[in-house]
């Protein structure tokens, strides 16, 4: 894992991830990204306005108006609802970071998970993207990566995100950094249709099932 994170970090540094202006901008974001494009989310997000999405703003709005704002992110009847559900758990913290950060991280990602619309990426990447809390977050494109290399890290969500905490150092900044690094391989060289001549892990990765 050390050797793969430190061959891709050497290709494209460090990405500090997630881009957002606010935590909870990453919180929205989130929720909007489920089984849509990025730049569809940017659509939506621009909705918002200048100051981008605001907890309270969110809060008083209908679920008409809502849906309207986020429309670009697809699904925009459905995700207001989640958006509304996750903007609900924020406010039992006074929308106040500090108060998120002061609670036990198990105790943040259970309550997350019981919120609805907030499945495990969601939640693990609210949790660290937007309150740089230690958690791995797992998407299709992990998966891939270790399905293809190949790496024995179990098949499931908790089984993958166990694996990955397991053999890294614990801290925010290297859960953050490498998601971001494997993202952006997946979709420059690891793709369903792999370009893999000029992938920086081309010696090391085994090519399994291709």
């Amino acid at each position: 894992m050390k050797k793969i994170y430190g061959t891709l970090k050497k290709r494209y540094g460090d990405l500090r991830w997630w881009p957002a202006k606010t935590p909870y901008e990453v919180i929205a974001g989130a929720v909007l990204t489920q089984n849509t494009a990025w730049a569809n989310v940017e659509k939506a997000i621009a909705n918002f306005g200048p100051s981008g999405p605001r907890p309270r703003a969110v809060a008083s709005a209908s679920l008409g108006e809502l849906a309207e704002i986020i429309r670009p992110a697809g699904f925009f009847n459905q995700k207001a609802a989640y958006l509304k559900s996750v903007t609900e758990w924020f406010a039992m913290y006074s929308y106040d970071v500090k108060k998120v950060k002061c609670e036990p991280l198990e105790k943040l990602r259970t309550e997350l998970l019981a919120t609805k619309g907030v499945g495990e990426e969601t939640a693990d990447s609210i949790l660290l993207y937007a309150f740089d809390l230690p958690t791995f977050v797992v998407d299709a494109y992990t998966k891939r990566l270790c399905a293809r290399c190949p790496i024995d890290a179990g098949k499931t969500y908790a089984q993958v995100k166990k694996y990955f905490e397991d053999n890294l150092p614990k801290t925010v900044e290297l859960y953050n950094n490498f998601h971001a690094l494997i993202v952006i391989n997946a979709k420059e060289h690891c793709r369903k249709k792999p370009l893999c001549e000029k992938c920086p892990l081309i010696r090391i990765c085994g090519r399994v099932g291709l």
